[in-house]
Formats: structure tokens, C-alpha cells, sequence
């Protein structure tokens, strides 16, 4: 009998060891997250008591959205536990209210500023969107050429790759692999420097067949752009639509230039979460991704490009309506993009309204939301010094306050 029940035992006991492995290392997991929540001190302990700077005073007519915004913000940052937050609003085409809340450098306690530049990340794609608008209005490009009509310099890959495609990421164009792709340190004065990194992967499925987002597909964009314009990427930017839309604080990112105006960069110190305090942004280059992610700017640069997009004041109301159209799959399926610009339908002052905009959470040290409501004629900037900032959850919020009935405006 001893022989027979031997297995039993040794079975229980080795699920009793799992069991007591298994409730240390919960314990040891409880005690690093309790370690952490303990140590992250809070960067602005009461809302009331947040810094911000605002150098034009709203309209009267949006005073009390303005301040319904303000608590807004302020309520956020200290939640989130954010360095600093940045704000810009624009209603029926004027800008209404620009504020700063919270620090643009921690160490040296520089308030946010409605002037201070921010790293917009992936949200550039949507200001290069409107670069291939313009080049397409003047047949230039041409949407669903391939790649390499623009761009011969790019492999040919084992199935034909256009220009929509990858502003669709559909594509097939890979992503990042690794922190080498997301931490870049080589600086690029052109855009198509930055195929390099990327430039002899194939893709990574038949393009059509699914939806996945790639920055590095975008790089490809900028290429496609700085070609068709003939000159330097960043270049045709300013000139073609940073300096006729009055958008002086918006430009490249570098490392190895001092850019006057830039907020210092943040990363969360663990897991993502900026509850648990920041810690000092990694020096990195991020001019290799071009229009892709490469952009510095404000949420006031940002409203005045929306409003433009908008109002059909830089580009045809045919060329925004075919930018801001949901891309098809072969099989029929609709994704929830663009050309550069993420599509939806969101509830507003109680109504469906749509939504085209633009987020990036992931870039090292910036935060951005960036939403255009054209049908009530409102734009939403929101920035923030840190990475994985829900800055999305504070747009909405403003843009709801701004969208109240009786409150917003009619698009002219």
C-alpha cells in the first residue's frame, strides 16, 4: 500500500510547492508594487495648487468652458501623476483658449507654457497627410502608383506596394522589432535616409489582407513626399504648410541641435504608468522617422492646422474627404483609418459626431491628442512631457465641455 500512495504524496507535495512558490512570488510582486506606489511621490499633490500659464484670456463667451477645461486639466495631471500638460482649443475658427499646467522641467521648476514645444510622436502622420494632399492636388503623386515610381531607391517586395497602402498600413510594411527601432540615435537631414533600417525586410503579409499600424511604412511616405516636392522633406513642411499656416513652433526634432522652447522629455519609471513617477527621457534622434514621428510642436500649432484641414483653408474639401475616408480591406472589411488620420464616432453633447484625429502615447518622453470635430467646428490639442499620458480620456473630456448644447459652434 505504502509503494501505491507514494505518487499521491509526492504529487501533493509538489502542488503544495508550486502553491507556496507561487504565493511568495505574489507577495514579492505585492511588496515591489506597494515599494513603488510608497516612492513615487506625487508631482502636484493638490490640483488646486498646479501652475499654468496662459498668455491670451479666453472669450468671454467661452469663459465657463474654459474653466470647467481648466479643472479638467488640472484634475488629470494629478491623477496621472503628469509632469506637465498643454492645451489648445479652437471653436468655429478663431483659437479660444491656450494653457500650461504643471512643470516643463521638474528639476529647474519651469512651468508649461502655451508656447513650449512638444514631441507629437506618431501624430505627425497626419500633418504628412496633408503634405501628399497638397503634392496629389498638384499630380505629383498619385495615390495608388507603387512605392517605387516615387521612391526607386525602395526594394521591390513580393507583392506590389503603393503609396495609399502604406498610408493605410495596410501595407505589410513591418513595425518596430526592438528597442534599436524605437530608441534610433542616427540623425538624417532627408527622409530617405531613413529607409535604411528597414529598406530590405520583406513584408510582412499581402497588403490588403490585413491592418496593422507602421510608423516605418511612413518613413516610406516621407520619402515619397520629399521626392515629389524635390527638395528636403522637412524642407517642403515649413515652407508648404508650417509657414503659410502660421505655425511657427512647429518643426523637426534633433539631438544634435539646441531647439529653443522644448520641454524636457519624461519616461514612467516602471511599467509604462506615470502614477509611478518619471524619470529623465533616454537622448534619442528621432529625425530618421521623419514625417513619420519626427515633429516638435504645440497644441496651438496643432488647432491652427486642424482648423485649416477643417475649413478647407489649405487643402480641397475633396482631398480631406478622401484623407479622412476608412480604408477597405480585400476581403470588404473597413479598418478604422485613414490616410493618416484615425476615423471614429464618438458621443458629443449627447450626439454621434465624428472624429478624426491623431494619438501618440509611445514615443520616448511626449504624449499627444490631437482631434478635429469638423461637423461642430471644434479642434482639440492636448500634449504632455511623458510617455503613456492618457492624454485621449482629457481631450474628450475638453472637447465635451466646449461641445455642450447652446455651446458650440456651427462649422462655417
Amino acid at each position: 500500500m505504502g509503494a501505491e500512495t507514494e505518487p499521491s504524496n509526492w504529487n501533493q507535495k509538489g502542488l503544495a510547492l508550486i502553491g507556496l512558490a507561487l504565493g511568495v512570488l505574489f507577495a514579492a510582486g505585492l511588496g515591489f508594487y506597494s515599494y513603488l506606489m510608497a516612492t513615487a511621490t506625487p508631482l502636484h499633490p493638490n490640483p488646486q495648487d498646479v501652475p499654468s500659464v496662459t498668455h491670451v484670456p479666453p472669450p468671454q463667451k467661452w469663459a465657463n468652458a474654459v474653466e470647467q477645461g481648466r479643472r479638467l486639466a488640472r484634475a488629470s495631471l494629478v491623477e496621472q501623476n503628469l509632469p506637465g500638460l498643454s492645451v489648445a482649443v479652437g471653436a468655429g475658427g478663431d483659437i479660444v483658449w491656450t494653457e500650461g499646467f504643471g512643470w516643463a522641467d521638474l528639476e529647474n521648476r519651469v512651468p508649461v507654457a502655451p508656447h513650449l514645444r512638444f514631441r507629437i510622436g506618431h501624430a505627425s502622420k497626419a500633418l504628412t497627410s496633408a503634405a501628399v494632399g497638397l503634392l496629389v492636388e498638384k499630380g505629383r503623386l498619385h495615390l495608388d502608383d507603387e512605392i517605387q515610381t516615387s521612391v526607386p531607391a525602395f526594394p521591390k517586395k513580393q507583392w506590389p506596394v503603393t503609396l495609399r497602402q502604406l498610408m493605410g498600413h495596410v501595407a505589410g510594411v513591418r513595425h518596430y522589432d526592438g528597442e534599436e527601432d524605437y530608441m534610433p540615435s542616427a540623425h538624417c537631414e532627408r527622409a530617405s535616409e531613413g529607409l535604411q533600417r528597414f529598406a530590405d525586410d520583406p513584408l510582412r503579409f499581402e497588403p490588403e489582407t490585413r491592418y496593422s499600424y507602421s510608423t516605418f511604412g511612413w518613413i516610406l511616405v516621407s520619402a515619397a513626399v520629399e521626392a515629389a516636392a524635390e527638395e528636403p522633406f522637412f524642407t517642403f513642411m515649413r515652407t508648404q504648410i508650417f509657414e503659410p499656416l502660421g505655425m511657427a513652433d512647429t518643426e523637426s526634432d534633433s539631438a544634435t541641435e539646441r531647439i529653443p522652447d522644448r520641454v524636457t522629455f519624461y519616461y514612467p519609471r516602471f511599467s509604462g504608468d506615470p502614477k509611478f513617477g518619471p524619470e529623465l527621457a533616454s537622448t534619442v534622434d528621432y529625425s530618421c522617422f521623419a514625417g513619420a514621428g519626427a515633429f516638435l510642436s504645440t497644441p496651438s500649432d496643432l488647432v491652427r492646422f486642424g482648423m485649416a484641414v477643417s475649413r478647407g483653408k489649405l487643402l480641397k474639401p475633396d482631398t480631406v474627404e478622401m484623407l479622412q475616408t476608412p480604408q477597405q480591406l480585400a476581403s470588404g472589411k473597413e479598418t478604422d483609418y485613414g490616410l493618416g488620420w484615425m476615423l471614429e464616432t464618438v458621443p458629443l453633447a449627447g450626439e454621434p459626431t465624428p472624429l478624426a484625429s491623431h494619438a501618440s502615447r509611445t514615443l520616448l518622453g511626449g504624449s499627444t491628442s490631437f482631434m478635429t470635430f469638423s461637423e461642430r467646428g471644434i479642434v482639440v490639442a492636448v500634449t504632455s512631457n511623458t510617455s503613456f499620458a492618457d492624454t485621449r480620456s482629457i481631450a474628450l473630456k475638453i472637447a465635451q465641455a466646449f461641445a455642450e448644447p447652446g455651446k458650440s459652434p456651427a462649422r462655417k
